[in-house]
């Protein structure tokens, strides 16, 4: 497997683990780095997807994918996670948010796969 998509990988687990962690820190009352049980399975959860995405060198996020893999109640609560902690993310870890905004613009310029066909 590539460097860069172990690196993708690895880069997109961290970040879904540091979102969680303000999510359930600030909603569920965790300190101390612990999360709540709730939270940690969703962690272990999403880092499973992760590591086993077959789709990983082409898509950019879980939530741009053709076929997502996540369970519809798991895509819920993750997408939760995400709307509240995106933006604290900003603060939190700035360098993060403003790559992920990036490649999100980059993304949304790229024409789709049936544009691309057509």
């Amino acid at each position: 497997m590539s460097r860069d998509i172990e690196a993708r990988r690895t880069r997109e687990s961290e970040m879904v683990s540091e979102m969680i962690g303000l999510y359930c820190r600030a909603h569920h009352g965790s300190a101390g780095g612990g999360l709540c049980p709730e939270c940690a399975a969703l962690a272990r959860y999403a880092r499973a997807r992760s590591e086993r995405c077959p789709r990983m060198a082409e898509k950019t996020f879980c939530s741009s994918c053709p076929h997502p893999c996540y369970a519809p109640a798991m895509r819920q609560r993750i997408r939760e996670v995400m709307r509240w902690a995106g933006p604290r993310m900003l603060l939190r870890h700035p360098v993060w948010a403003l790559r992920h905004i990036a490649n999100t613009l980059r993304h949304k310029r790229r024409p789709h796969r049936s544009e691309e066909i057509a």
